[in-house]
């Protein structure tokens, strides 16, 4: 995989950063059994916490990483951050497609060289109805009415992002805060995810400003095409109208500019190269709503893919800029 290009002014350590971080990153996507990642404490350790019950949604398995040093500093608390897909995040033999995040390893040894402040991890799994819990019902909302049913029709039935939403804020968020030592604060607490699991980061950040502080959306999918529109002279006006639409809700709902960090990222193979003009449009967005280098960032990852593997590859890159160590 080629180093990233930025697509704005102030990215320039990222760039010239990812050569030796991809290095490290293809040591730290090596696979290890679970148990004995668990009981490594250069690894920290997970906590399982099965069907956990919602008055939102369907219950789901939440996976929680912690960080090494936390059973030996009783008194310590850690900021958070929230991961979706949370069964890709810790073990190729869970993840959907073999293939996992490295997000342990990662964190661990960013952690170790002072490069991040070192989060608790909860990864929230996905379920069958993983489309329409990311898919933002607002996006869905501001679609012309002739085109609303054919673009909803793309997941599978209503959103049900405003639920998922609800649980993760009102119930999974305040659990955690109970059970483990953290620092609740929404400078404190991020969010984190790819393809929808990024479209649904960027609306959980739009919807609760107070409770998240960063949002970092890898591969977001924007919607490419309705089936049966093939025809470039009616995709092209389709499309184009969808993305006002979109970014016109972005605009109005996205925080005033210098209290949160925003990272978005894309590769350009596979599902990510039909990407950059969306991508590209809802840039223009926020950095015209005044998002400065130093809270917003979007990247081109030239060779990177649409998986787990690409995403493991560079997650070095969105967590350095979403935990920094100073705020």
């Amino acid at each position: 995989m080629s180093p990233p290009h930025a697509s704005g002014e102030g990215d320039r350590e990222a760039v010239e950063g990812f050569h030796r971080r991809a290095v490290l990153a293809g040591f730290a996507a090596l696979p290890l059994a679970s148990a004995a990642r668990a009981q490594a404490p250069t690894h920290g350790r997970l906590v399982e916490h099965p069907a956990m019950p919602s008055a939102h949604v369907q219950p789901r398995d939440v996976t929680v990483w912690l960080p090494p040093g936390y059973d030996e500093n009783p008194t310590h608390r850690w900021p958070v951050l929230y991961m979706h897909d949370g069964q890709n995040l810790f073990d190729g033999s869970r993840a959907a497609y073999g293939s996992e995040w490295g997000v342990d390893e990662h964190i661990a040894r960013l952690s170790a060289s002072g490069q991040i402040r070192t989060p608790i991890v909860v990864g929230v799994h996905n379920t069958p109805l993983r489309l329409r819990e990311y898919v933002p019902a607002d996006l869905i909302r501001a679609l012309p009415d002739d085109m609303r049913a054919d673009v909803q029709s793309i997941y599978g039935g209503e959103p049900l992002s405003g639920g998922y939403l609800r649980f993760l804020v009102e119930e999974l968020k305040p659990f955690i805060d109970r059970t483990y030592r953290t620092r609740p604060g929404r400078d404190d607490t991020a969010i984190m995810g790819s393809s929808m699991g990024g479209l649904i980061s960027l609306y959980a950040l739009m919807r609760y400003p107070l409770v998240f502080g960063a949002a970092g959306c890898v591969s977001t999918h924007w919607p490419l095409k309705i089936e049966g529109l093939d025809d470039p002279a009616l995709l092209v006006p389709w499309r184009e109208r969808l993305v006002a639409a979109w970014a016109g809700v972005i605009r109005e709902g996205l925080p005033r500019a210098g209290g949160h960090r925003l990272y978005f990222d894309r590769g350009d193979e596979t599902l990510d190269a039909f990407y950059a003009e969306f991508q590209t449009r809802i840039d223009e967005t926020i950095r015209a709503a005044g998002w400065g280098p130093d809270r917003f960032r979007s990247l081109v990852f030239p060779g990177a893919d649409h998986n787990e593997k690409s995403w493991n590859a560079r997650l070095d890159v969105p967590l350095t800029f979403l935990l920094r160590p100073s705020v």
